[in-house]
């Protein structure tokens, strides 16, 4: 049977072998860029398919009430291995498609590697899902994948597909490249930065 992406077992094995190249060990610098000019005031912020968790602590640094999660036993185990005991116990291990997230709705959901990480037949679920744990308004902000599709993951957004994939739910308010050197090489050149609104009546 082929290996399935959209199943915890998946990514399970990847972290217990420590084949993660998306993981580059640290806050990407287009994060950090963003809560300089957009430092929290309490918000409640989620990061789905949190991974090792290190935007965790750049979120609650920043001032924001964080919440992670990931469905990879193993992934949720490492992000809270790292944090602090009052920040570890919002590492939730879970689906983002069916948890109850205590703190729902959220003022802003944080993407990263999220939708790439994940077939293509479930990115309007995905989109659908975010809409809803959003207040009306709510952000979501994050770094989007462009790229082949083909031999995923990461499964890459084609150019117009982000536009079409989300102008049911959202308004983009933000679009721009990052520079190359921002990123690990089997992203370099090939991410934006995007920061969207939820339409008030998504």
């Amino acid at each position: 049977m082929p290996e399935d992406p959209s199943r915890p077992e998946f990514w399970n094995t990847r972290y217990e072998k420590c084949r993660t190249p998306w993981d580059a060990g640290a806050v990407p610098p287009a994060l950090l860029r963003y809560l300089e000019t957009h430092p929290g005031r309490g918000e409640s912020v989620l990061l789905p398919g949190c991974g090792s968790g290190y935007e965790f602590e750049a979120f609650a640094n920043a001032g924001y009430r964080v919440t992670a999660v990931d469905f990879s036993a193993p992934a949720v185990a490492r992000a809270r291995d790292r944090l602090p005991v009052e920040w570890s116990e919002h590492v939730i291990e879970g689906d983002f498609f069916s948890y109850d997230f205590p703190r729902a709705p959220f003022d802003l959901i944080y993407e990263r590697t999220f939708l790439c990480a994940l077939p293509p037949d479930l990115w309007p679920k995905i989109v659908q899902r975010t809409a809803e744990l959003l207040v009306p308004g709510g952000i979501l902000a994050g770094i989007y994948f462009f790229g082949e599709k083909e031999d995923g993951p990461p499964f890459g957004l084609a150019p117009g597909e982000d536009a079409q994939l989300f102008a049911a739910n959202f308004v983009t308010v933000a679009n721009a490249p990052i520079p190359a050197t921002d990123s690990l090489p089997m992203f370099a050149g090939k991410e934006r930065w995007q920061e969207r609104r939820r339409r008030e009546d998504a």
